[in-house]
Formats: C-alpha cells, structure tokens, sequence
C-alpha cells in the first residue's frame, strides 16, 4: 500500500464552516462542508482515515537520516558548514530548542499519533466487517509515533483516543515517559492481538510487526525476559526469514520481501517540493544522501549528507559481504567505472548506499525528494540481533540461545561462528547491530539505551544528549508551564 492521503480524510480534521446568509434563516441551514464529527458513517470512511494515519510515516524519513547523523556512524556533510543548519547542529551536539529539524520531528509525530487518535476517538460510531483490524492498525500506529517521541524527546504530552485539538496547549502537560511506555505496550499488545499473520494488501502492519516492535519497546526499557518471550515468538511463527542475497534488501525489486517486518512505503509517482517536505510521498532523505553532482552509472545525484565516517568503514571485519552493501567507497567506485562527482562538506570518501537514489525510477520533480525507496523499518535480522541481546542481558542468561540467534545474522555475512558468553557476548552483539544495521537510523538510541553514547560520539554530553530539546514554540504555547530537558 502507498500511501497517499485521500481528500475526505484531510476534510475530515476540519470543522465546516457555517453558511452564512443576510438573513436570520442562515441558522436553519445546513453545513455543505464535512466536519469531523460528522464523519466515519462507513467502512470506506475508516479506511481513508486509515490511509491519512499510515501518509505520516513518510515523513520519518528525517528521523532516520538524524538518527544516523547524531550518531558515530555519519556526519551531516552537505554542500558547506551552514547547509541545513539545524541538521549540523545535531551532528555537532550543539542543538538548541530552536533547532526546526527537531521542530518538524515533533510536529509531524504528533500529526501521526492526531491522525490515529482520531479513528480511535471515533471506534464506535460505525460497525462494519472487519473494524478490529482498522482499529487494530491504528492502535499500531499510535503506538510508532509514541515510540518515536520517547525516543526523541522523553516526556510527552499522552492522548488515548482522544485528539489533541487547539486549546488543548493551556491544559495539556507533558505525561512521565514511564506512563508513555506503558500506553505503548498496551496499543501494541492490542495491535498484535487483532492483525493478521499476513495483509492483502502489500505495507498494512501485521501481527509480527506489531510483536517486533514490542519486543523492541520492552528492550528499550531494559525489560529482557519480556523482549525475549515477544522476539522468540517472531522468530518461531515466522513469516519472516532471512534472505539469501545480502545485496538484494536494498534494490527495489527486494521491498517487502521476506526479510521485512514492517516497512515505510514510498513512491515516485507524485511530484514534491521544499515547500512541504512532509507532503513528499518520495523517501526525502534518499536524496539527501545522494552523492553530489554524480554522472555514472546505477545511482543518481543528491546532496552529500549523512556520510559515513572511515571509523564505520572499519568497523566491518575482513570478508565481511555487508560492507560494500552498506556503504560505498565512492574513490573506488569512480577508479572502477568512470563515474563522476563533486566533494561535498565533511568528504569522507564513503556514501551511505543503502539509501541514496537508484537509476530507474521515474525522476518526478523534484526528483531528489521523490525517490520511492521503501524504508525497510524492522527487519527480521533485526529482530534475531533483538533476541540475541535480549536472552544474553535477561536474568538467567540464555547465552546459548543468544549464540544460536547472532550467529544465524554473522552466517549469512560469510563470518566465522561467536562462541563467547557474558559480557564478552553483548560486546560481540552490539558489534553486529552496528555493521548490520549501519545506515538504517539505530545506531544513536541503541548507544544511548546502553549507556555507551558518551564514550564514543563526539560532542556528547551525559546527562544532557539522550534527549533532544523540546521545542521553544511547544513550550511558549503551553504557557511556558513545561520544563525542558536537562541540559538545554
């Protein structure tokens, strides 16, 4: 499913407005305009609301591409020092509440989490054959973009089933994220309940994805014997394995192939500007990765930003089939083919190949912000790498079973078998969650739930950067009744 918002669901957030007439019949006159109460009379109606919940899940592009940059694994790069500002900033670790990128995070989150909350405000209005799956996809969504805010920001304003309308800002406080987690699980919980095994229709979540994504929910709150119960049973149900050809994952022809859990849809066939980049139904940070002024062949041009770091690079052992998947030696590439290309701020000789743009697409302008690469958000190698740290980390350590889960991932790389246990072993899984996932978004929060950020970002500073800044606007607008976050 691409998504793509239909119109009744964008009619559907506004209030009508009234006819307005000279005389004082004007009150006895109906509204020619849908509101949002008067919604939801049909299936058809849920479903369009649905479409509008899953649109904003294409705007975690930015999440993704600033989950790298913040981390070890990239630098901003870019055309120069001042080039998107607000993502220099994140990579410096000098972002303030007035950083727009983080704004837009923020924003368009919490317009995922109105969007389900509005189908879910709404669950009784209307039965139909079939309601507890949309209810249940909804639930799932809120439950994404709950778990990006904690992520991003920690404490934040929670709304079940209700949606955050304006006025709501003099009384809204922001909810412990304690009590945000706990509504997450909950959702998902619900979700996996009510989701088939596998969808008709090609990008609706499923069980598993719902399971995964609670697994990774308890992970991030040190819950290991329940991440491993939840991952475990991911990985016996199926229907999900591993796929043979490493380099395939990435191409087009590979989306939504056994591998992926859950997977952001993107398309090229509608045109996008740097007017909304949320608006975009292209996979924005494609282009934004892309090598700068690029003639050659297999990939198209962009703007150099997020570029891989040398320490990346060497991170991956000798033989390792994943690194030049992963990343792409632009120097060696260019001596090997011809190809062409400018160095763009902070060069460091590598690209970030699992997602910068393909030839072969259809080049809607603009064509840097409409590439319809699919972000591949939970993959099953994820989940083995999930479980494996889970029954290492969790009281009465299962390092056998640890063993047998990270070693199904370092198979498929073409590397030798870990036999360690203990700490030596969750040493040896983090590694591979790195090289594995590298590109993918992880890396950051999975240093800063183990506590490891500070000894290896540069710039990071303990007890202020796990937590990005709420906002300025966002706090003005509640009254100024909130704090901000430790150190901002």
């Amino acid at each position: 499913m691409k998504y793509k918002i239909l119109k009744s669901s964008i009619i559907a957030f506004l209030i009508g407005a009234v006819a307005i007439s000279c005389s004082d019949s004007f009150v006895d006159v109906d509204s020619f305009d849908e509101d949002s109460e008067s919604f939801f009379n049909s299936e058809e109606d849920y479903q369009s609301a649905l479409i509008g919940a899953y649109d904003l899940l294409q705007s975690t592009y930015l999440n993704v591409m600033l989950g790298e940059i913040a981390s070890d694994n990239t630098l901003a790069g870019g055309e120069s020092a001042t080039d998107v500002p607000g993502i220099q900033e994140v990579d410096n670790m000098s972002h303030t509440p007035l950083n727009a990128q983080l704004r837009d995070i923020w924003s368009w989150m919490f317009a995922g989490v109105n969007r389900a909350n509005y189908i879910l405000e709404f669950k009784d209005k209307t039965d139909f054959a079939g309601k507890e799956q949309v209810l249940a996809e909804a639930t799932f969504l809120r439950a994404y973009y709950y778990f990006e805010l904690v992520k991003w920001f920690g404490d934040v304003p929670l709304s079940v089933d209700k949606r955050l309308l304006f006025g709501d800002q003099d009384i809204v406080e922001r909810t412990p994220k304690a009590e945000v987690y706990a509504q997450i699980e909950l959702d998902l919980i619900f979700a996996a309940a009510n989701l088939p095994a596998v969808q008709s229709e090609t990008g609706r979540v499923t069980k598993g994805a719902a399971q995964a994504l609670l697994g990774k929910v308890y992970l991030y709150q040190d819950k290991f014997s329940e991440a491993a119960t939840v991952l475990e049973e991911v990985i016996n149900t199926g229907p999900y394995d591993l796929v043979t050809d490493y380099n395939s994952i990435f191409e087009q022809a590979g989306e939504n192939n056994i591998e992926s859990v859950f997977e952001v849809q993107y398309t090229d066939v509608e045109g996008a500007g740097f007017g909304c980049l949320q608006c975009s139904e292209g996979n924005v940070a494609v282009g934004f990765n892309g090598i700068r002024n690029y003639t050659g062949p297999d990939f198209d041009s962009g703007f150099s930003f997020n570029v891989p770091t040398q320490e990346a690079y060497d991170a991956f052992e000798a033989g390792d089939i994943r690194r030049d998947v992963a990343i792409l030696d632009i120097v060696a590439w260019a001596d090997q083919t011809g190809a062409t290309y400018v160095e763009g701020f902070e060069h460091t000789g590598f690209y970030n190949r699992k997602y910068i743009a393909r030839k072969g697409d259809l080049n809607t302008g603009d064509a840097n912000l409409t590439n319809p690469n699919n972000y591949r958000s939970i993959r099953f190698a994820d989940v083995l790498l999930m479980a494996a740290e889970a029954n290492n980390r969790k009281s009465g350590a299962d390092d056998i079973k640890a063993q047998t889960y990270l070693n199904r991932v370092r198979n498929r790389a073409e590397l030798g078998p870990v036999v360690a246990t203990g700490a030596a072993l969750t040493d040896a899984i983090y590694r591979e969650r790195r090289v594995e996932l590298v590109g993918e978004g992880h890396r950051f929060f999975d240093l800063v739930r183990t506590g490891r950020a500070a000894q290896v970002i540069p710039g990071f500073t303990a007890g202020k950067n796990e937590l990005f800044p709420i906002p300025s606007i966002e706090i003005e607008l509640a009254g100024n009744r909130w704090a901000q976050n430790p150190g901002y």
